[in-house]
């Protein structure tokens, strides 16, 4: 033996296999059902949004319903009352009265979700306070002159 050539099949290079290597076909379709399977699973665990749906307006307060618990992180940072919550919504502003005195709120959407900020020519306080209320989520925002 000189070299790789076939000699009437006396030499010890095996034949090239005529049949298709369907090895990697068989691993690709398996990689691609396994990550179809799991986005179909991911998309059903996954919770709905919680949207705004209303606001009231009261005399002094807004009272904020949501389709469930949103995640809230509320401050008053110089006079200014915002409240950030984990919500889907629309963007809406209106007035409210307030001794007397118009306060201004305005719905806004963020990164972090929906911002509601409510703003009058005086130094404003407040407090909030949510419970279930009707298989929703009724937010109570009371507000005060500081």
């Amino acid at each position: 033996m000189h070299g790789s050539e076939y000699e009437d099949g006396r030499d010890s290079t095996p034949e090239e296999d005529p049949r298709p290597k369907l090895w990697p076909r068989v691993l690709g379709s398996l990689a691609i059902v396994g990550f179809m399977v799991g986005l179909m699973i991911g998309r059903l665990t996954t919770p709905d949004p919680i949207e705004l749906q209303q606001i009231e307006v009261m005399p002094g307060a807004l009272v904020v319903w949501f389709s469930g618990e949103p995640k809230l992180h509320g401050e008053v940072v110089d006079g200014t009352l915002g409240l950030l919550f984990d919500a889907k919504g629309a963007v809406q502003n209106g007035q409210l009265m307030l001794n007397g005195k118009t306060v201004n709120w305005r719905v806004r959407v963020t990164d972090g979700g929906l911002l509601l900020t409510l703003v009058a020519a005086r130094a404003l306080q407040g407090d909030w306070a949510g419970a279930p209320q009707d298989g929703r989520w009724r937010l109570q925002v009371n507000l005060r002159e500081q």
